[in-house]
């Protein structure tokens, strides 16, 4: 059976908004896009280059997407454009209909935490998911979710989105591997344990 693993930015207050770019999601007024980029070192690039050798699908919902497939086709000089590109793209969304304009993208059909628990059972490579706050959600709380690599940042914004809202009931994790990089990010892996 294949796994799920999620991959996020996170402050150490929880949000996860607009990790990339300041004009990467402004709903609710967010200003502080773009806060992750100081935190990137050569020990987070080994560590998510890791991951993306892999070479199983990705799993996004709607917004990351559409924000990926605007902005990492473009971009020419960079290690993860090839493998995105490359990869199998599954997108959760009830708005969205195919043909979806990022090559290798398909979308799944009715309840997302449905098609991921089939896509699971099928075989093939881990399914990886990057982003996507709602669909991460809905897949803990259906028990989906594998495992966690959460790269906390060193950084207390107050407001934004955050990925373990009041949506989420008590789940505890057990941390199986953590390094810290030069610039004070914590990159934990995370199992989630049956409370």
């Amino acid at each position: 059976m294949r796994k799920v693993f999620v991959i996020n930015h996170l402050t150490l207050d929880g949000v996860m908004q607009a990790p990339g770019r300041a004009d990467e999601d402004v709903r609710g007024g967010f200003e502080h896009g773009g806060w992750a980029a100081g935190g990137q070192d050569q020990v987070m690039g080994e560590r998510l280059g890791r991951s993306m050798e892999a070479g199983g699908p990705i799993l996004l919902g709607r917004r990351t997407y559409q924000d990926f497939a605007s902005f990492w086709p473009r971009q020419g000089d960079n290690p993860y454009t090839e493998a995105l590109n490359r990869a199998e793209k599954y997108v959760a969304s009830n708005t969205l209909s195919e043909p979806l304009p990022w090559q290798n993208s398909v979308l799944l059909p009715g309840d997302a935490a449905k098609s991921v628990a089939e896509l699971k059972a099928e075989p093939g490579g881990d399914i990886c998911v990057m982003g996507s706050g709602v669909l991460v959600r809905s897949l803990l709380r259906s028990g989906l979710v594998d495992e966690l690599l959460l790269m906390i940042h060193p950084l207390v914004l107050g407001t934004g989105s955050r990925l373990f809202d009041d949506s989420i009931d008590r789940i505890r994790l057990v941390l199986v591997d953590s390094i810290t990089t030069t610039t004070g990010v914590l990159l934990a892996t995370y199992r989630p344990e049956e409370v």
